[in-house]
């Protein structure tokens, strides 16, 4: 049996190549893989390199982010997985966190009234997780490789430890306020309560050792040994809901994916309990019907279709979507056909913006602190994977780590409506089918997608970014099919926003040209510049040469690719 290992020294020179200031795209032959961490990504070219494939290399890199990248990656969250392989079906694995049995659409209210810090920070913000089944599961189905020589890089990593980047030490720095309230989080991610500073080795013993027994028995330990009595002892201790029948109950649903076409590109993407898929699938519709190429990247008469575009799908994402094992009869297939499309191209005017009220649809608060990371192997089957702890600060989940256990829950029940009838104009919903009830996935923006032409690997894309997922995996794929941008020129491109309330575009500083927005404006945009938007991971394959071609987001200071 091959095994594998990670050197800090190859990651040194991976991220040195990777991480420079030019628009070329980073070229590999053989297999590449980008992610949000440098470690992670060398974690699965070292699986590909010992035979693995996409899979083995997707479970590789996720469980080195567990370690490397605690604002997102994990083990204590869930997510999606879209495989595309080189033959037969696409496959998505929906490992989404669940309520647990305790759970009631109310649960959020406080002598009758909604309360946002029971909703999105506190421990019944909590789900069950799924990370480690998905793994598991995607695995066992499609992996080549030992499962412990998949979770290994990762148990070095935290045994060991690894040296703290600057992006890091910035990020603990500024989130150890809030972990306070948690004795555990605080005792791992800080010396004594005093912040990492760039350089310094991050050692985590107790997740290690949660690995170790992940690497030896699997799910079984997690969701029924000693990991999941852990968390269920830190539930009892705060007044959660999870306990070890919740765990053992835990289910990974495996998925048809959503397929559709953009311009004789078909696009194979998430279906629910994820809502990217569908509205990608709808706003790539709409746009389908404009000459975007003819009007230009980032002109006034493109944004206004794309923001347009993008009000109408979010809308039609509060109104019908959640998750399809408890909400019954989405039209899907009428949002992700030509023939509606064109019905809400009829409704859009080339000259004035729509106006959106609030008496109709918005949607829960989404983090933006998930990670997305994106692989293709020798014999070209292509993995896009998303996943998430969620985390009202921008990040790390409920802020909770299992005492013992070394890892932190996620944040995601959250993502939930906040309760019947609570639709109002400062951005609540209540509507039915994204409310709280035991065993449900909450609704998610993350959109895994990977895009084919004429029978073969093209793209494979996504992001984290919360409610700006969907619209930043649209962006990628109009950057490269309508605007011919290479792989890193199109994940370079400044983003824009719109998902129908509140009612305004957002715009990353610099991304628009100050007369796009003066007639952006005269068109009845209200409009607002933030500092950035997601962090695509892009992959694209170059058939004439044979060559991947990777978009590292720069967005995120630890990002890198590794390929060969």
């Amino acid at each position: 049996m091959k095994t594998f290992s990670i050197t800090l020294a190859l990651l040194v020179a991976t991220t040195g190549l990777l991480l420079r200031a030019n628009s070329d795209p980073v070229r590999a032959s053989k297999g590449l893989v980008i992610s949000a961490s440098g470690l992670a990504s060398e974690a699965g070219l070292q699986a590909l390199k010992a035979g693995g494939n996409a899979v083995d290399a997707a479970v590789a890199a996720a469980f080195v982010l567990a370690v490397t990248f605690p604002t997102a990656g994990n083990i204590g969250g869930g997510g999606f997985l879209v495989l595309r392989p080189a033959s037969g079906e696409p496959v998505a694995y929906d490992f989404r966190e669940t309520a647990p049995s305790g759970s009631v659409p109310t649960m959020w209210l406080r002598d009758g009234k909604y309360d946002p810090d029971l909703h999105h920070d506190s421990v019944l913000s909590v789900g069950v997780p799924g990370t480690v089944a998905g793994l598991h599961q995607a695995w066992k189905e499609h992996g080549r490789l030992a499962w412990r020589q998949l979770v290994e890089p990762a148990i070095r990593l935290a045994r060991d430890g690894f040296e703290v980047s600057d992006g890091l030490a910035r990020d603990l720095a500024n989130n150890l306020e809030y972990m306070q309230r948690y004795p555990a989080s605080i005792a791992q991610f800080s010396r004594s309560g005093t912040p990492y500073e760039a350089g310094d080795v991050l050692r985590q013993p107790d997740l290690a050792r949660t690995l170790e027994r992940i690497a030896s028995d699997g799910p079984i330990d997690f969701y029924q040994g000693e990991t999941a009595r852990l968390i269920e002892r830190e539930m009892k201790r705060l007044g959660g809901l999870i306990t070890r029948t919740d765990l053992h109950a835990y289910v990974v649903k495996k998925r048809t994916p959503l397929t559709g076409t953009y311009r004789g590109y078909e696009i194979i993407t998430m279906p629910p309990a994820s809502s990217g898929g569908v509205a990608l699938l709808e706003m790539l519709n709409i746009l389908e019907g404009y000459d975007l190429a003819s009007t230009g990247f980032g002109s006034a008469a493109t944004v206004h279709l794309m923001a347009e575009s993008m009000r109408r799908a979010f809308a039609d994402r509060a109104k019908y979507l959640g998750d399809p094992d408890f909400v019954h009869g989405m039209p899907i297939d009428r949002l992700t056909s030509a023939a509606y499309a064109a019905d809400l191209r009829k409704t859009i005017d080339p000259d004035r913006a729509s106006v959106s009220s609030p008496a109709q649809f918005d949607w829960p608060t989404e983090s933006p602190e998930t990670t997305h990371f994106s692989v293709v192997d020798t014999d070209r089957n292509a993995v896009s994977m998303t996943y998430t702890l969620e985390g009202i600060y921008g990040g790390y989940g409920s802020m909770i780590v299992v005492p013992g256990a070394g890892f932190l829950l996620n944040s995601e029940m959250g993502d939930f409506n906040a309760g019947p009838d609570l639709t109002t104009a400062e951005g609540l919903i209540g509507t039915p089918p994204n409310l709280a009830a035991p065993g449900k996935r909450p609704l998610s923006s993350m959109t895994p997608t990977i895009v084919a032409k004429d029978g073969q690997l093209f793209m494979v894309t996504g992001s984290p970014g919360g409610r700006t997922i969907i619209n930043t995996v649209l962006q990628t794929i109009l950057n490269v099919v309508d605007f011919k941008m290479n792989a890193q020129d199109a994940t370079d491109a400044g983003r824009i926003h719109h998902q129908w309330l509140p009612d305004r575009i957002r715009f990353e500083e610099r991304a628009l040209s100050p007369d796009t927005l003066a007639l952006l404006t005269q068109r009845g945009h209200p409009l607002d510049m933030v500092p950035r938007m997601g962090a695509a991971h892009l992959i694209l394959f170059n058939r004439a040469d044979n060559v991947l071609e990777g978009g590292i987001d720069r967005r995120r200071p630890d990002a890198g690719a590794a390929g060969w």
